[in-house]
């Protein structure tokens, strides 16, 4: 009998416990450990910030669901990983012993890494976590009766840049709705070396789509920008050449801003050698598992990718949906061969499809394999984008509750965008 710890209950966690009851024989437990007994929908946070959702539509109590597929739900905090003694020390002092670990913890945001970024203790907001976004629902309502500039966008170093442009067409949209939009100038600041970057060297004519809408939308935009500091109601940014120099220093007003951070893996598996990379994240193989912790493996936004290359402003890699379900699939597979006494032979396809709503419309991506060069790559635009998206929010939650694992994104790519060969894994 196989003792399986899953770290971690977001987008990744959650659903990769579910494929695990899926793989393993009936004889093995599995263990879910998570600081929040509660999941929100992530993608939805957007929404929330301008008060199109309130937090109880995109939340699942996790202990009903994870009981009913038999699984073990511990709501704690995890304080340290105990990777030589096969244990993961919780905050309340006691302690849960695996046979084989999945860390999904997501990701540490990292506000502080520069001066006054972040809605604790700083002056900007964020969609990151659902808090984050009620917070910027109570700035937007601000905005509202007293209009003025905005910067939207995200700090060095980032590697999410997917609902950085959401959130400023949703905002956008939000302003029409409010009839205050010609009273509110809108920037948008990014590391990225030109709009529609992503992280991802573009995908299809992203960098095309993204500036036609933005210059039908009046709104103005900086790129290759470090942001140097942020205080009360001005933000000072940096322009960077090529070479690393600096351009030009800019201070940008605004009445309100909604800026992204730079991501580094928690602390409870940072720090370990040969597990995770001097940012913290962790260091996997093409079978999502350590390379040094054979019964370790990871997935999500805590895993440690490279950059594509050098930028003059760093910018991350993101991991998008498909590519999480991806990893997520492969590992269950894989750890469902080593109890059985075989080797991991899974490896995530590593594809991107990724819905961006703009409130009223919006932008999709195929990228094949995500990081170029690609056998797709393809975008497109519309008003069937937002639709969608409502869709895959309304699927996803329903999926959460009722404990079910069928991949989204894979079913997604063969029914409604026709594309009949992305497949979540390959042998390898």
């Amino acid at each position: 009998m196989a003792h399986v710890v899953v770290l971690g209950a977001g987008l990744g966690g959650s659903i990769m416990a579910y494929e695990l009851k899926d793989q393993l024989r009936k004889e093995d437990t599995v263990t879910v450990i998570t600081k929040d007994p509660k999941y929100h929908f992530v993608p939805s946070n957007p929404w929330i910030a301008v008060g199109w959702r309130a937090r109880e539509d995109i939340t699942v109590d996790l202990a009903g669901p994870m009981a009913r597929r038999g699984i073990n739900f511990i709501p704690v905090a995890a304080q340290k990983l105990h990777a030589d003694q096969n244990r993961v020390e919780l905050v309340n002092g006691e302690s849960v012993s695996y046979d084989y670990l999945v860390i999904a913890t997501g990701p540490e945001l990292a506000f502080d890494e520069v001066e006054g970024l972040g809605p604790d203790g700083g002056f900007t907001q964020s969609v990151c976590h659902v808090d984050h976004a009620e917070k910027a629902r109570i700035a937007f309502d601000q905005l509202v009766k007293n209009p003025g500039p905005v910067i939207i966008g995200a700090a060095q170093g980032a590697s999410c840049f997917g609902p950085a442009y959401e959130f400023m067409f949703i905002l956008e949209t939000a302003l029409r709705k409010a009839k205050i939009r010609d009273k509110v100038p809108m920037t948008f600041v990014t590391p990225e070396p030109y709009i529609g970057h992503l992280g991802l060297d573009g995908v299809g004519d992203t960098k095309g789509l993204l500036e036609s809408e933005m210059r039908g939308k009046t709104i103005k935009w900086m790129t290759s920008s470090r942001i140097k500091k942020v205080e009360d109601g001005k933000m000072t940014v940096e322009e960077i050449n090529e070479d690393g120099s600096v351009k030009a220093e800019k201070v940008l007003p605004f009445a309100y801003s909604m800026m992204l951070p730079a991501f580094r893996g928690i602390k409870p598996v940072s720090g370990i050698e040969g597990l995770s990379n001097p940012r913290g994240f962790t260091i996997v193989d093409r079978h999502q598992q350590s390379p040094k912790y054979k019964n370790i493996f990871s997935v999500g936004v805590c895993v440690a990718i490279p950059p594509l290359a050098q930028t003059p402003v760093p910018c991350g890699v993101p991991k998008t949906g498909f590519m999480i379900e991806s990893m997520v699939t492969a590992t269950a597979h894989n750890i469902g061969n080593l109890v059985r006494g075989k080797e991991p032979d899974q490896v995530g396809t590593w594809n991107a499809i990724c819905l961006a709503d703009f409130g009223d419309g919006g932008i999709a991506f195929v990228a094949q394999p995500q990081i170029p060069p690609r056998n797709v790559n393809w975008s497109s635009s519309g008003k069937w984008v937002h639709l969608a998206k409502v869709g895959f929010e309304k699927y996803f939650m329903r999926k959460l509750k009722a404990g079910k694992s069928e991949p989204f994104y894979e079913g997604l790519a063969l029914k409604v965008l026709g594309i009949d060969k992305l497949k979540a894994t390959t042998k390898g």
